[in-house]
């Protein structure tokens, strides 16, 4: 577990097949927004992305969304998303939280929607304002 008392960034993915979405908080962990969209392309590649991205923000807590269904009984996405994770580990030196993804893409849209932007524009970034929501999330279930 992650000690709470330590502030710094943090930053969060939202795994998906085609694309990961990354947010990052505040060094206060207070507020999350949506940082950027890493195309899929290989394991390798999104690995060694997400390390520089680590670094680049100096991130010291990595949160990543785990599809958890009502049913509250992990299936295949939540399994590759813990096999993803699990080799992303080996690859960089900060902790790393699961946390709940529940709907959070649904709100990303439903956020979009609200700004006014179409479907063909959100799709572009809806996977980070999925991560930033997925971040908030985490960052208000730890609020001291």
């Amino acid at each position: 577990m992650t000690d709470f008392s330590i502030k710094g960034q943090a930053l969060a993915l939202d795994l998906g097949e085609k694309r990961i979405g990354v947010a990052v908080s505040d060094p206060t962990r207070t507020i999350a927004k949506s940082l950027t969209i890493i195309k899929r392309k290989s394991r390798k590649e999104d690995y060694e992305r997400i390390a520089r991205l680590i670094t680049e923000q100096q991130a010291n807590l990595l949160v990543v969304g785990l599809p958890i269904p009502l049913s509250g009984v992990e299936g295949e996405k939540a399994a590759w998303v813990r096999n993803y994770t699990a080799e992303l580990q080996q690859h960089i030196t900060i902790p790393v939280e699961f946390w709940d993804e529940a709907m959070t893409t649904v709100q990303a849209y439903d956020s979009m929607r609200q700004r006014g932007k179409r479907a063909k524009q959100a799709k572009g970034r809806i996977d980070a304002v999925a991560a930033a929501f997925i971040l908030q999330s985490y960052l208000d279930g730890h609020r001291d």
